[in-house]
Formats: C-alpha cells, sequence, structure tokens
C-alpha cells in the first residue's frame, strides 16, 4: 500500500484485497472479551475533523484504540480554527505534537491531498471524507459488507465482488459515498449504475467507469445490492427536484420496491438516512438492510487501513489469532 489513503481510484485490486482480507481479521478481535490488539502501541493517530461527524469519527476512534494506538480528537469547533488559523499552521501543531498518522475530515475538496503532499506532515494521512470528492474508508466498509452478505467466507479472494451488480440511487451529485464506491467497486470487478434525478448527475459522469439511469424501477430487479443515498440539503443552493413527495415516489426505495429485488440481493445506505424520503421506515427496518452492519464493518475497515498503513504488511494475526506484534514483544 502507498504510505496515505486519499482516494479510492488509489487502490489497486491487490491492495483492496489486502485490506478487505486484514479487515476479516479484525473482525475476529470483535468477537473476543479483549477487544484490543498492541499492534500500534507508542504511535499516535489524530482524528482532526472540520465537518460534525458521528459514525466515521467515532469509528476511527474505536480503530485506533482497539489497536492500542493513543488517538487525539481534534475539532474545527471550539479550536484555533474557529480563531482563523490555517490548515497549515493546525498540520504543523500536529507534527510537533508528533502524529504518526491524521484522519482528516474537510468541507474543502482536496484538503486532504493538499496535506499529504505538502511535507507539513510526516506521518500518514487519512481521509474520512473531503468535500464532496472521496470517501475511500466507506467505499471499503461497504465492499466488505458486501462481500460478507454477497458471497461469505468462502469467497474467492479477489473475485468476490466480480460481475456483481451495484446500484447506488440519490444525490450523486454531492456524494463523496458514490465517487469512492464507483472507483473501488469497479476496481473489484463489479458493474455499478447510478441512478438519479438529471440535476443531481454530476458534469463529466459520461467518463466515470459507471453506467447512469434515470429510472430506478428499470434496474431493482437485476441488482446484487442497492445503496440509497441521503439527500444532502446542507450543500445545495438551490431547487434540484420539485417537492420531497416527488423525490420519495421516483427515487425512493418503498416495500413495493424492495419487493422486485432479487431475494437475496441487500439494502445499503453510508447514513444517517432521512427516513420517508430516500428510504422507508420498512425498509431501513427490514433484515435486507445492513446500515447497522455498515457500521460495525466501519471499524474494521478502519482497524485494517491504520494497521496497514503504521504497521506494516505481514499477516494481522497468526493462524491461532494471536496477535503477531504480540509474539514479537514477548
Amino acid at each position: 500500500m502507498k504510505r496515505h489513503l486519499i482516494s479510492a481510484a488509489d487502490l489497486s485490486r491487490d491492495d483492496a484485497v489486502l485490506i478487505l482480507d486484514t479487515a476479516e481479521e479484525m473482525a475476529r478481535v470483535a468477537d473476543r472479551p479483549i477487544k484490543k490488539l498492541p499492534t500500534l502501541r507508542g504511535r499516535t493517530v489524530v482524528n482532526l475533523f472540520f465537518e460534525d461527524s458521528t459514525r466515521t469519527r467515532i469509528s476511527f476512534e474505536a480503530a485506533a484504540k482497539r489497536l492500542s494506538a493513543d488517538v487525539i480528537n481534534f475539532s474545527a469547533k471550539g479550536s484555533s480554527v474557529s480563531k482563523g488559523e490555517s490548515l497549515k499552521d493546525t498540520a504543523l501543531t500536529l507534527e510537533a505534537m508528533g502524529a504518526d498518522a491524521v484522519v482528516i475530515r474537510h468541507g474543502d475538496s482536496g484538503a486532504p491531498h493538499r496535506l499529504a503532499t505538502s511535507g507539513w506532515i510526516g506521518g500518514s494521512v487519512v481521509n474520512a471524507g473531503d468535500g464532496t470528492h472521496e470517501h475511500p474508508t466507506q467505499a471499503l466498509l461497504d465492499a466488505f459488507t458486501m462481500r460478507r452478505r454477497l458471497v461469505g467466507a468462502d469467497a474467492s479472494t479477489g473475485q468476490d465482488l466480480a460481475g456483481r451488480r451495484i446500484t447506488v440511487v440519490g444525490d450523486i451529485l454531492h456524494s463523496r459515498v458514490a465517487r469512492s464506491n464507483v472507483h473501488l467497486l469497479t476496481t473489484l470487478g463489479a458493474d455499478v449504475t447510478l441512478v438519479a434525478p438529471p440535476t443531481l448527475v454530476p458534469i463529466g459522469v459520461e467518463n466515470w467507469p459507471c453506467e447512469v439511469s434515470y429510472d430506478l424501477d428499470s434496474v431493482v430487479g437485476t441488482s446484487d445490492a442497492v445503496m440509497m443515498l441521503r439527500v444532502q440539503r446542507e450543500r445545495m443552493n438551490a431547487a434540484f427536484f420539485p417537492t420531497e413527495r416527488e423525490y420519495a415516489r421516483r427515487y425512493g426505495l418503498d416495500g413495493e420496491r424492495m419487493a422486485k429485488m432479487p431475494e437475496h440481493a441487500i439494502v445499503m445506505h453510508p447514513g444517517p438516512m432521512n427516513r420517508g424520503m430516500e428510504i422507508t421506515a420498512e425498509v431501513a427496518d427490514s433484515p435486507r438492510c445492513t446500515a447497522v452492519e455498515q457500521v460495525t464493518n466501519g471499524v474494521s475497515i478502519r482497524m485494517a487501513v491504520l494497521y496497514l498503513l503504521l504497521g506494516g504488511n505481514e499477516p494481522a494475526l497468526t493462524a491461532t489469532g494471536t496477535s503477531t506484534r504480540t509474539e514479537e514483544s514477548k
């Protein structure tokens, strides 16, 4: 793997499979009475969040702590950023404190790339979502969830999502999740279709490695997974569709549409949900919806990413389930 994780497009097929396989090992740790490995003891991970977050921030914090890293949570609110401090000066402060990895969420697209290439930070940089650009660890946990639900533990490594039909529905224009999923899922061999109103499809989407449809009913019946995206009102400065009711009627997933999906197919959502708009309560609470599983899997994926960036490429666990670094430290 590279030193940083900025974009899902930076991951080769081998990189992606390595992360997914390592996450499977990390998931076993969650089944133990003591859910910790000593792998990153003495390392410092900084969660640098300039945007509000619940799932992603807590997930990265839990992942780092389960690997025994020291964790510093930095929120722009209540910090010197609110006084006008620049990203550069904030980064230099973190570097002076000895940060080995910085997990950054920022409202500006490209901020993690700037941090990674500027020389301000000596450690690894992980993109936890930047503007409307990308969210690579979300795509990884989505792929991990699909692999577990659609293929199972006996999947042929690296081939498990090949040929699977994944449909991503909703606010594609403002979605960093959609962009990262298109990159990663196509790298893993899946066929991706985006479904959205024409006003919520990005300019240049014809150059993306996916299909585009404006009719959810035409593709839902052949989908292995349907991923519903939240309508991001906070990023909208204009009317992108007539009414919420009209949007829900055309592009929302309800029980009737879910019934048209193949029996094995799953419903996904990165959260938070707008229940009653892009997804009904009936669908959100059904056994086919993996939203809660995605949160659980997010910890395993982020453990894998931090481990591979900071701990090395050797197996995280031995065949007996003991950390390799535990053996080395004895």
